[in-house]
């Protein structure tokens, strides 16, 4: 059961839960009894940091659906019975949509399943997911729904360069969106970047360098904290390589964009419409990324939200609305938008990537991928017949 089924007062008083799920408050009470209040919010602040923002939100919203389905049903959600547990994954597993579709997915109820036993973990509770009843139940799902989990489709250099042609004119107000999308597009396709990792970037990430051996301009994207470097300990960057061509040249779209938010910086709206107002509706051939010289100590998103009226947010976009461009664009370029989202720059690297002859190792390397399966994947979509046996048939 979800919670908008649920009696308004359960509604409301669930509502009311705004904190991390896996931080045991009742702890902190008490470690604030014994010790001074800054030592508390020391220990609270790294407690909190130890899940990523994204797990937080996806456990709370978890462990919420539990919560309000105990209350409805009559049972406990903390501490949990495993039999509990497991007809609620069960019941899960098998609502539907309005369409017809499953409404979760194995991996989503694998999810339900780890938040359950993190919050039970947080408060020095065994976890009834370790029962044999739970685990038996989950590989039942499993089992049951033996179909290929649908990945959306790659953005390929040839659709790439159709996404872009769909960005808005040049001009006021929409040139705004349209320097940023052109960046997003470009730093998501040739650093294949997730969608989290392009609306985690600041301009203080990003450093423009110059290649040693050719003497090219390039970019140095810093990722800080990542999926898979949940500590951001390895220090993950990715390097673009200037573009051949102006329209595809991740640096020029870079130096496009930051003169544009260094206008604004300095001269606030008024400066933005007066740049745009006089931009030419003919985009520029001539690369100019060998001249440009990077603004000093420029902090801030990378990729702010903008208004349809041109208007520069203080907030990054979200992941959320990184796929959703994605998506818009692909609609703009006659293509079904539902094929299309924020994995699909990603996934469009590495299979161009094996088209252009690029090998595991490199690919794996842009792509901070370390499982060679990951990268096959790919290979087998953009060559299925790579390094397979069945060309030595003779047929």
């Amino acid at each position: 059961m979800t919670v908008d089924r649920l009696p308004e007062p359960v509604r409301s008083a669930l509502g009311r839960v705004n904190h991390g799920v896996l931080v045991d408050f009742a702890e902190l009470d008490a470690v604030r009894r014994r010790f001074d209040e800054d030592q508390a919010s020391s220990l609270a602040t790294y407690l909190q940091a130890a899940q990523s923002a994204n797990t937080l939100r996806a456990y709370r919203s978890d462990w919420v659906a539990w919560s309000a389905w105990c209350a409805a049903e009559g049972r406990t959600s903390l501490p949990a019975d495993p039999l509990d547990v497991a007809v609620y994954l069960a019941t899960a597993a098998d609502t539907l949509r309005p369409d017809g579709a499953w409404a979760f997915s194995p991996s989503t109820l694998d999810r339900k399943s780890a938040a359950i036993a993190a919050v039970h973990a947080a408060n020095g509770l065994p976890s009834p997911t370790r029962s044999d009843v739970v685990r038996l139940t989950l590989r039942g799902i499993r089992r049951a729904r033996r179909s290929q989990p649908k990945r959306k489709r790659p953005v390929l250099l040839q659709t790439l360069e159709a996404l872009l042609a769909e960005r808005p004119e040049p001009g006021w107000p929409n040139g705004v969106a349209r320097r940023r999308d052109a960046l997003l597009l470009l730093v998501g396709f040739a650093g294949a970047l997730r969608r989290s990792e392009l609306a985690g970037l600041g301009l203080e990430d990003v450093t423009v360098d110059v290649d040693a051996r050719t003497g090219e301009p390039l970019l140095l994207v810093g990722l800080g904290i990542t999926k898979t470097d949940q500590t951001g300990q390895h220090q993950q960057r990715v390097v673009l390589p200037r573009g051949s061509r102006r329209p595809t040249c991740p640096v020029c779209a870079f130096a496009d964009w930051v003169d544009l938010l260094e206008v604004h910086r300095e001269g606030g709206h008024a400066a933005l419409l007066e740049l745009l107002s006089t931009e030419s509706a003919v985009e520029p051939s001539v690369h100019r990324c060998h001249t440009y010289r990077q603004p000093a100590a420029a902090r801030g998103p990378l990729f702010p939200s903008v208004s349809r009226h041109g208007r520069l947010g203080s907030v990054p976009m979200s992941g959320r609305a990184v796929a959703d461009l994605v998506q818009r664009y692909a609609e703009r370029a006659g293509l079904d938008p539902t094929l299309f989202g924020g994995h699909s720059l990603r996934a469009g690297f590495a299979t161009q990537a094996a088209l252009g002859g690029a090998s595991d190792r490199e690919i794996m390397r842009q792509g901070r991928w370390v499982n060679p399966r990951t990268v096959h994947r790919y290979i087998r979509t953009a060559n299925p017949l790579e390094d397979n046996a069945v060309t030595r048939l003779g047929l």
